[in-house]
């Protein structure tokens, strides 16, 4: 069972039809007609453009066959969430279509509603109970092995900040990233696939584009005498020259540039790749995060992988209290005086989408952890009040999906998304604004040397 969803083509300014990789993968032909009956979606149900419908079908016809599940997965890890937490709030109605043995009436695409017919072809009270006996259990903990037992591993491109959220939905089963995309195309392949998600390496394939990689600078703040050089060295902007693949080196990390078959020259993918080790002489990389992603108030520059690494500290306080965050994302507000951080956590308890306020107050230290975390110049001028206390706001359950949708009306492939770490839009910011239940400022001002 295997979540595939399609995209509109687009066109660009001069007029050439564009579309993502993985969506010109789904319409070829061969796919139809070689490749698609060994997946429960109907051909027609991953050609269906409405999300919600192609959704609610794929998931059907997976609970239908459930018993000949062998393996479950999507092409990144999000969209496998995004269909467990479309599961959470449509199983009962999914339920409901199984034991009647008819289609839900708002399922309106002809070739879906055709497809299904082929398999829900009659009622099945037996299953639909089994079912729902599972779904309203207290815990939503290792479900995709109880709804699908035979289940051997989960297979997606696998990002850190998602590894909990799979695990708690995974249970036992293994979690398996075998290859590395993107919207680009398809780079590398995972020569262990068996390796725990943190250690998940990809050996790129030279014959599926040309690849060139431009070495990251690596940022190593001074201390206060050297503060003003470094500000300005992280802004500056540097022609690094490009290196080949067969020039790579062992610990450091790049930003990676392809040239492909179909048309894209010397192409920022903006994917940050470090390179883990070598298979023979092809280097090993592991994806670190987005390029280009950061915060940033007064001369400060906080990137993606050092937010995240801000973030896994402060989890430490929440993970005790049973608390998982579903997603996170930042902005730099600067609508006061002195501007400051904001985070947007959504949380969620093992066994429900609830959190008791009560509980919450930990979010404050979590707060005053992640600026603790961040590099020295934030701290510093953290110091000198030129930054204000940081904030995490947090959302409702949600939130993110509704997030999604938003940059999936703007064009955005539901296949590859990937949750943007900085929010740039004012029309998301609102959507985000909108959802907020609960607002916590770090209370104390983190120490300029800190011990992380």
């Amino acid at each position: 069972m295997y979540f595939f969803f399609v995209m509109p083509d687009i066109t660009t300014p001069s007029g050439l039809r564009a579309r993502p990789s993985l969506t010109s993968c789904l319409r070829n032909s061969y796919f139809g007609k070689h490749v698609s009956n060994l997946y429960t979606s109907p051909y027609a149900t991953v050609l269906c453009l409405d999300i919600k419908q192609s959704m609610f079908c794929q998931l059907l016809s997976g609970l239908l066959q459930r018993d000949g599940v062998l393996r479950i997965g999507s092409s990144f890890s999000y969209v496998l969430g995004r269909a467990i937490g479309f599961l959470k709030d449509y199983w009962r109605e999914l339920c409901a279509n199984i034991r009647t043995g008819q289609l839900s009436d708002w399922i309106m695409d002809h070739d879906c509603r055709n497809a299904l017919s082929l398999i829900l072809n009659k009622p099945n009270p037996q299953l639909a109970d089994s079912i729902e006996s599972i779904c309203s259990g207290k815990s939503w903990e290792g479900i995709i092995k109880q709804l699908w037992p035979r289940t051997k591993y989960v297979d997606v491109i696998v990002t850190e900040q998602y590894i909990p959220t799979l695990e708690f939905y995974c249970g036992s089963i293994p979690i398996v990233s075998t290859y590395y995309a993107a919207s680009e195309g398809y780079f590398g392949i995972n020569l262990e696939p068996l390796s725990k998600p943190p250690d998940i390496s990809y050996t790129l394939l030279p014959d599926m584009a040309f690849h060139e990689f431009i070495p990251m600078k690596e940022k190593r703040m001074e201390m206060a005498d050297h503060l003003q050089h470094s500000i300005e060295t992280q802004n500056k902007k540097e022609e690094i020259e490009p290196v080949e693949l067969v020039d790579v080196k062992l610990g450091q990390c790049y930003e990676i540039v392809v040239t492909t078959f179909t048309g894209l020259y010397r192409y920022k993918v903006g994917d940050i790749l470090m390179v883990t080790g070598f298979h023979n002489n092809a280097p090993r990389f592991r994806f670190v995060g987005r390029q280009g992603v950061l915060l940033s108030i007064n001369g400060e520059t906080t990137e993606e992988d050092c937010l995240l690494k801000a973030v896994t500290q402060a989890k430490l306080f929440i993970e005790p209290l049973d608390f998982i965050l579903s997603d996170y994302t930042g902005y730099a507000d600067v609508s006061s005086t002195p501007g400051h951080y904001i985070l947007f956590w959504e949380l969620k308890m093992n066994g429900c989408n609830d959190i008791p306020e009560s509980n919450l107050e930990v979010i404050e230290e979590c707060s005053y952890t992640v600026e603790e975390s961040l590099d020295y110049v934030y701290r510093h001028q953290r110091n000198c009040n030129n930054i204000g206390p940081l904030e995490i706001r947090v959302v409702k359950h949600g939130t993110f999906d509704a997030l999604m949708d938003f940059f999936i009306s703007k064009g955005a492939s539901i296949s590859q998304y990937k949750t943007p770490r900085c929010i740039g839009s004012e029309e998301a910011l609102k959507i985000m604004d909108s959802r907020v239940v609960a607002r916590y400022f770090s209370q104390k001002v983190p120490s300029e040397f800190n011990k992380w």
